[in-house]
């Protein structure tokens, strides 16, 4: 079989819930960035308890109850987040070459570096432990995945290509104990190709069965700021306003760049009703092309609609 050992890769910095403090008021007590994670640890802050993101292990806050602001999970005791340890996930096809049309087992082994064997248990993270997204190099195709534990002691899931070529395999998963880790594969699919799409204009709008899927930003699309990010979905013209959770949430949100080595998974922000548009907030570190991939909900069925941004310098 073949074996391909890829270190986690830090995910890129994102926004997934809005800051729940009020950052002008109360430094000392507030959720802070990548900027202000230096001042939260310095000698002010000596003694007292901190608490981190466990999938942005530099948002930190001393006080107890926060979520952060990148990815709207609750900020833990700074014990559970920073256990000195790095992570690799280890991936194995069975059959070991993959051919379209055939079912294929992938496997998923997440090992700590420097001491493989050992077992590495993983946290639930939106209902799941592992969340294995699967895209075509062109980012033409998309799918989520949920790899299920096995009697090996690794994370199996069954899955068919459609169509042979170059494709990129990402597993987002959390270690207990330690921060958010994601993984990246590359790989490459026997038989007859995909042709493949090049994506070159902006798309904010994505249409299928009957629903449209509008996408809107508050602001221009710039990097290294924060973007209040709104999705309208509606069908048959008319506003969707029952939708139901996906994951625990009410969408889902899945953004890669171009060159597929950016990743980012956000999260809705907490609301009330039900549709029709899902209220994200985000923000980039680097310009270019990326795929938006929007996942929800409704009567039953799990939509994935599609959107493509430039964001500038």
């Amino acid at each position: 079989m073949n074996r391909i050992f890829v270190h986690a890769l830090a995910v890129a910095s994102l926004f997934a819930a809005s800051c729940s403090s009020d950052t002008s008021s109360s430094p000392t007590n507030t959720v802070t960035d990548a900027t202000e994670a230096g001042a939260a640890a310095s000698a002010e802050h000596a003694g007292a308890h901190t608490y981190a993101c466990p999938m942005h292990p530099e948002v930190t806050s001393t006080k107890p109850g926060e979520k952060c602001p990148k990815c709207g999970m609750d900020l833990v005791h700074n014990d559970a987040v920073s256990n000195g340890k790095s992570y690799q996930m280890k991936y194995e096809a069975t059959p070991t070459q993959p051919v379209a049309g055939q079912p294929v087992t992938l496997a998923f082994t997440p090992q700590e570096v420097g001491n493989e064997k050992a077992p590495v248990p993983l946290a639930v993270v939106h209902e799941k432990k592992i969340h294995l997204i699967i895209v075509s190099k062109d980012l033409a195709q998309f799918h989520h995945e949920h790899p299920e534990f096995s009697a090996d002691g690794n994370y199996k899931v069954p899955f068919t290509f459609s169509k042979g070529g170059d494709y990129v395999l990402f597993q987002d998963y959390t270690p207990d104990g330690s921060s958010h880790q994601l993984g990246r594969q590359p790989i490459t699919v026997q038989g007859p190709k995909y042709t493949p799409v090049k994506f070159t204009k902006d798309q904010m709008q994505w249409q299928k069965d009957g629903y449209q899927a509008t996408l809107s930003f508050d602001k221009a699309l710039k990097v290294g700021q924060l973007l209040g990010m709104k999705i309208n979905i509606t069908k048959g013209g008319q506003p969707v306003t029952d939708l139901d959770n996906y994951l625990g949430a009410l969408g889902h949100v899945v953004v890669i760049s171009e060159d597929t080595d950016k990743y980012l998974h956000v999260h809705p922000n907490d609301q009330a009703d039900k549709g029709p548009n899902i209220g994200f907030n985000t923000n980039f570190e680097a310009p270019g092309l990326y795929r938006v991939f929007l996942q929800f909900n409704h009567a039953g069925q799990i939509h994935t609609a599609d959107f493509t941004i430039h964001v500038t310098a």
